[in-house]
């Protein structure tokens, strides 16, 4: 019997997850096709990408380079690949009619607007998308339940979870566990955070990441927009969402059941595994990805320390309070994780810019993505604000 070919649309093509969903496809050749891709603003690679796979149709940031890329398709002898730009490009790519998947993988709420409206035409999503849930997790999810579409996550923690929660019924979930390797300071005492420099805080123990993501993690703030999206995804309250630090990152989560019983995913860290599980759910298909399960030696797990990391215990609190918040702490974190980027502010001074701003957010509830883009807008100038008055002693900060 011959299996039907699955047409992927990726956003976020030319970035780790989207390099490494093109491999899945290259190694699945016989189920899966490549229909659409927006890749952002490597020209160079999209080009790469789209001589190699010929889709119908591709995205990039802007006009000039949409213009460069179709000149050198056209050079190539691919001038039927559409070209197109900007954010409406990248609701194309992912509303593509052929598209029978998305895979979301651009960082930040770029891939918001793109992402929802794909679950609007019912088009199952592989999210690896963190900011679209913590940002918009409430509208997207409710979507998703209107249009019985799936959203399967492709992030390791919630794909463990997802894998985890076949064991039982969701009413039989008493709490779900998700793991945090502490990052490089998780034995650094409070008094000793203020002079960590940017080099010290780029050096993950675990994970070779890119610099905010790394950043976050040293924060615990990743930890805390993975418990935003766990309540998103899986509809549960926060007070069933827990981060245990399990340094060793062998287990990458777990679900307790009412019984007492509790699953716990762990795997190879290779991002191919969940991307592969998300395109094939709810099958299981043979892969060459093996865990050796006879190097496994011992395992650590600690509760977090939430008055030395506060930016967990923020997101915490966005995601009890819901409505703006989860998009100001996400917005509010961006830029004051650049700002210490830059020298500008010093690592302990990350969650205090973020909690000024969700101080000044007036909480209220968000019935569209343009108005949680129009709150993300305003959170990030409450935040410029913040970090100015921090170098500059001026400029107080507003109320949204």
């Amino acid at each position: 019997m011959s299996l039907s070919m699955k047409r992927i649309a990726i956003l976020g093509s030319t970035g780790s997850i989207g390099c490494s969903t093109l491999k899945v496809v290259e190694s699945y050749s016989d189920r899966f096709s490549v229909i659409s891709l927006a890749a952002g603003k490597n020209v160079d690679a999209a080009l790469e990408q789209a001589i190699r796979w010929e889709p119908k149709m591709i995205s990039v940031a802007d006009e000039k380079d949409a213009e460069k890329l179709q000149r050198s398709l056209k050079d190539t002898g691919l001038s039927e690949i559409q070209v197109l730009h900007g954010p409406a490009g990248t609701v194309k790519v992912a509303t593509h009619p052929e598209a029978d998947f998305v895979v979301s993988a651009i960082v930040g709420v770029a891939g918001l607007e793109a992402t929802y409206e794909a679950v609007k035409l019912g088009k199952p999503i592989g999210l690896a998308n963190k900011e679209c849930m913590v940002a918009a997790g409430e509208i997207i999810t409710a979507e998703a339940r209107k249009q019985k579409v799936p959203i399967l996550p492709i992030d390791s923690e919630h794909n463990a979870v997802h894998q985890c929660l076949r064991g039982g019924r969701m009413e039989e979930v008493r709490k779900v566990w998700l793991t945090a390797s502490g990052g490089p300071f998780r034995h650094t005492p409070k008094s000793q955070l203020s002079p960590i420099t940017v080099e010290q805080a780029l050096n993950h123990p675990t994970w070779r990441m890119g610099k905010r993501i790394t950043i976050d993690s040293a924060t615990l703030m990743n930890k805390g927009f993975e418990v935003i999206e766990a309540c998103r995804l899986f509809n549960l309250p926060p007070s069933q969402v827990e981060v245990i630090v399990h340094p060793q990152s062998t287990i990458h989560s777990m679900v307790e059941f009412v019984d007492g019983s509790i699953l716990a995913q762990f795997s190879v860290t290779d991002m191919r595994l969940p991307i592969l599980y998300a395109l094939t759910y709810p099958e299981r298909i043979e892969s060459d990805m093996r865990f050796p399960v006879m190097d496994l030696r011992h395992l650590d797990f600690q509760p977090p320390d939430m008055e030395r990391f506060p930016c967990l215990r923020l997101a915490y609190e966005a995601v009890k309070a819901g409505g703006v918040q989860p998009v100001a702490l996400n917005a509010a974190d961006e830029i004051a994780v650049a700002a210490f980027l830059e020298g500008q502010i010093g690592f302990d001074d990350i969650p205090r810019v973020i909690e000024q701003v969700l101080s000044a957010t007036k909480s209220r509830d968000l019935t569209s993505i343009s108005q949680v883009l129009e709150v993300d807008s305003q959170a990030r100038s409450l935040a410029q604000n913040k970090v100015r008055s921090m170098v500059h002693n001026t400029a107080p900060v507003r109320a949204v």
